[in-house]
């Protein structure tokens, strides 16, 4: 008798579906076995828990009796937390692109019993709206066109299998051994900047997303040519995200996207990896400008991440939904704890509400559906000191207020490659403004990954509950060793190299394609998936093989090993064919290329705690030089041969500041 098995998860999203009367199942052996078996098709469901369309498709559809019986009828169901396998939600998403369908969550897929894709979609409504069929009668056609002895959906599963297989393989052939030339660097980013909107900043003209890698590329053009195009497309995009709803205003933090142009309405889930990343491109901004809006966003947004997402054993949760609990249905809940009416802010404000409304936007009809988003987008900080003093209280005395509201769910799970980006960016943020909060705090996240997500060397993607997930992904290993380079620049500790350097050679032994070249996604066909994804594209987050040829990049420049830019650049080349397709896709690996060949090293030798030291050290920081990477040692320390650092000594007695471009 199949039963519903997700109440022996521990991923928050798998155990808000336990009580439905779908017989879901994980994705397992005994799931996978139970559909050959019975020779039934799979339907299975890919979201998340912060993931607003897939609360609703949960109320409309999986918590509907008769729409679980026809489930459970005709299919053996399978729910996936994207977070926890990105593997599984990888291959499918593909096979979504394949078939000439938007990728997206919820994600929607039938499978043959073999667990091959022949169809899908991402969300269904109960009844036929958006221009999409109801979810019941694709079960009916879907299920019905499995039965049919004329082989199609067999035949469908095998082209997109073999489709999918190709893909995974990489770009063989090409211009093999080809690096990202300066000239192609130059081009892609004219390409990047073209499109950004010239309003109102960021890419395309309805939902926006962050796209920081992006804008990085951008960013990293103006650096290296001066041209005020580049500037203008990357400060236009960061100041309305800063200004705009994206932001909230409030709690600091930053939202997954925005469904407008002009990033007043966003979908109210804040994502660990977008504030990491948003914060490491402020970072970058602010070294280049100065900006005090930058300084601003990051401390808030850092400060939220302390507040709000630390779990209790030191790491970083993954993520906080849109909707809130404790409200009638699923539409009340998106936003509820986030927007307000005016009669709201004039309870709260009393006689300083007006001083308030006028410079966030609050009226008495709302900016959204009657409430109100809370922007800066007509008033940007920054104009008149004193106002700001008078509003600082202000915001403080409604986010008191807003924290007696129902909140959002907490997904309170560790993701390895998650924490990696936050680790980083806290490290660098934390180093450049002189928080040593931030700085501890990055510590003791890295301290808990190496400690509870690891068996010696190889990592676990997942935790929580006090459960290891299951085996790292690619991601897992590029990001933690990224940000163990982050936190040896920011405190001067050397032991984060040789973790660095641990996990590196875990990713060479166990990911790396000894026949095409760049590393798989996995370690091998975990959890009896189709096949071994392979890919520098990325799509929320920055790519495993793109951030690894980062992490390589800086260790051949720590340690001097050919070893580290070989990899880098048969990476770059396993990948670099698909640069005229998927520029945009590629910005991790485009970003990574010009660290391997631009990498700047600052050494700077001088006494811990010495103010000229300190001096040469904030200097370092401050500086905006977009492939920099500055260590600290002290006189007469003993470094192996190779390294930068080796044989540098005091200048007349004083610190000193060494500046090393390429070798």
């Amino acid at each position: 008798m199949t039963h519903n098995r997700l109440g022996e998860e521990t991923s928050p999203y798998l155990l808000d579906h336990s009580d439905n009367p779908v017989h879901w199942q994980p994705w397992d052996d005994e799931a996978l076995s139970l559909a050959r078996d019975r020779n039934k098709p799979i339907l299975l469901s890919v979201g998340y828990s912060a993931c607003h369309w897939c609360h609703v498709m949960a109320q409309e559809s999986f918590e509907d009796a008769e729409t679980a019986a026809l489930m459970n009828e005709l299919f053996v169901n399978i729910k996936v937390d994207r977070e926890e396998r990105p593997d599984i939600d990888m291959i499918y998403q593909s096979a979504l692109a394949e078939i000439g369908q938007q990728r997206g969550w919820p994600l929607t897929m039938f499978l043959t019993p073999e667990a091959k894709p022949y169809g899908g979609g991402t969300y269904y409504p109960p009844a036929p709206a958006y221009g999409r069929p109801a979810f019941r009668e694709v079960l009916q056609a879907m299920a019905e066109a499995h039965a049919k002895q004329d082989g199609t959906a067999a035949d469908d599963a095998a082209r997109l299998v073999a489709a999918l297989e190709t893909r995974s393989k990489g770009s063989q052939g090409g211009n093999r051994g080809a690096q990202i030339s300066t000239t192609q660097l130059n081009h892609v980013a004219t390409q990047l900047a073209e499109g950004v909107d010239v309003v109102y900043g960021g890419f395309g003209r309805e939902a926006k997303f962050p796209h920081t890698m992006a804008l990085e590329v951008i960013w990293r053009a103006y650096c290296r040519t001066g041209h005020a195009s580049f500037e203008r497309a990357v400060m236009l995009s960061a100041e309305q995200m800063c200004l705009g709803g994206l932001y909230d205003h409030l709690g600091g933090g930053f939202y997954r996207y925005a469904v407008d142009e002009d990033w007043l309405v966003p979908h109210f889930e804040k994502m660990l990896y977008d504030n990491a990343l948003i914060i490491d491109l402020l970072v970058m901004l602010w070294q280049g400008t100065g900006n005090p809006l930058f300084a601003q966003r990051i401390e808030a947004t850092a400060e939220w991440l302390l507040r709000d997402m630390r779990t209790k054993e030191g790491g970083f949760a993954a993520s906080l939904a849109a909707d809130s609990a404790g409200y009638a249905d699923t539409e009340a809940g998106e936003g509820a704890f986030y927007v307000w009416s005016e009669a709201e802010i004039d309870a709260v404000l009393g006689p300083d509400s007006d001083l308030f409304k006028a410079h966030y936007d609050v009226s008495a009809h709302g900016n959204w559906d009657g409430t109100n988003v809370l922007n800066r987008s007509a008033k940007p900080e920054g104009k008149n000191p004193e106002t700001e003093a008078r509003l600082s209280p202000l915001r403080a005395r409604l986010r008191d207020a807003r924290d007696r509201r129902p909140r959002p769910a907490l997904d309170d799970k560790v993701l390895a490659d998650w924490n990696g980006l936050a680790i980083a960016a806290l490290a660098k943020a934390g180093a450049l403004f002189g928080h040593s909060a931030w700085t501890g705090s990055a510590r003791d996240a890295f301290d808990f990954v190496h400690r509870e997500m690891s068996d010696g060397r190889r990592l676990r993607h997942s935790f929580r509950a006090a459960r290891r997930g299951r085996a790292a992904i690619l991601d897992d290993y590029a990001n933690m060793a990224r940000a163990g380079l982050a936190l040896l620049e920011a405190t001067g500790d050397w032991s984060y190299l040789a973790r660095a350097e641990d996990w590196v050679a875990v990713a060479d032994e166990d990911y790396w394609d000894t026949e095409e070249g760049g590393y798989f996604v996995t370690a091998g066909t975990e959890g009896s998936a189709i096949l071994r994804p392979k890919t520098a594209q990325e799509t929320s987050t920055p790519s495993g093989n793109g951030t690894m040829v980062g992490v390589l990049a800086r260790l051949h420049g720590l340690t001097a090993k050919a070893a580290y830019r070989d990899r880098a650049e048969a990476t770059i080349a396993a990948f670099s064919p698909e640069l005229s397709a998927h520029f945009f896709a590629l910005a991790s690996l485009i970003n990574g290329s010009e660290v391997l060949n631009g990498l700047v090293q600052i050494v700077i030798v001088g006494e811990a705690g010495g103010a000229d030291t300190a001096a040469l050290a904030k200097a370092a920081r401050e500086s905006s030089l977009a492939n920099g990477l500055m260590l600290q040692v002290q006189p007469g320390a003993e470094i192996g041969p190779g390294h930068p650092a080796a044989g540098k000594t005091l200048v007349a007695g004083k610190a000193a500041a060494y500046v090393c471009l390429g070798n």
